[in-house]
């Protein structure tokens, strides 16, 4: 896979279309726009990708294990407790930029069950990798020791279905100013912050 990762093409169908998933959604952006977006060719897509789904699959795998591998490295960095709380929230914050309503539609709540099942999928398995980390944050006091990551897992699909609520949604500017709501709400609770 090291070699495919390196080649110009692959990279720009594969960052090309993150921009466009998360910005369109996964219905709205067609294989042609990819490519056309990208300068590389359908007979070139192909190549890399059966189909646009394999593509979007493969988006979102990158974009969980980078996001895996930056909090690893967060949660080893020298800085205060406060400090990594902080950059947590600036990672969600770059995670989610741009992110749309259609992409939670498409990736999250089944418009698109096979991309909904994987993203499932996709997380769980990100979670029980981030078990190690987790407990490791919990002993040298950056979380709560007595606070299961399980719940956290359950109140992260807790608000995909938030996400359907449309007196919610409309409270907030975009997708991603709810996202970091939940995640400062997750952070700090009601408290005010310094």
């Amino acid at each position: 896979m090291e070699a495919i990762d390196n080649n110009p093409k692959y990279k720009a169908l594969i960052i090309t279309a993150r921009e466009l998933f998360w910005k369109h959604g996964f219905k709205r952006v067609s294989v042609q726009e990819i490519c056309t977006t990208a300068g590389v060719s359908k007979m070139t897509f192909y190549k890399f990708f059966p189909n646009k789904t394999e593509l979007a699959k493969q988006v979102f795998s990158n974009e969980v294990e980078d996001g895996i591998e930056k909090f690893n490295l967060l949660i080893d960095e020298d800085i205060s407790v406060h400090d990594k709380i902080e950059r947590m929230i600036l990672l969600k914050a770059e995670g989610t930029n741009n992110i749309s309503k259609e992409f939670m539609q498409d990736f999250y709540l089944g418009s698109e069950p096979e991309l909904k099942a994987f993203v499932e999928e996709k997380t769980r398995e990100a979670w029980n990798g981030f078990l190690d980390t987790w407990k490791k944050a919990q002993r040298v006091g950056i979380f709560r020791d007595d606070l299961k990551p399980e719940f956290l897992l359950q109140v992260s699909f807790g608000l995909i279905e938030l996400m359907k609520d449309e007196r919610l949604t409309g409270i907030y500017p975009s997708t991603q100013e709810l996202m970091l709501e939940f995640t400062r709400f997750i952070a700090y609770g009601i408290t005010p912050r310094n």
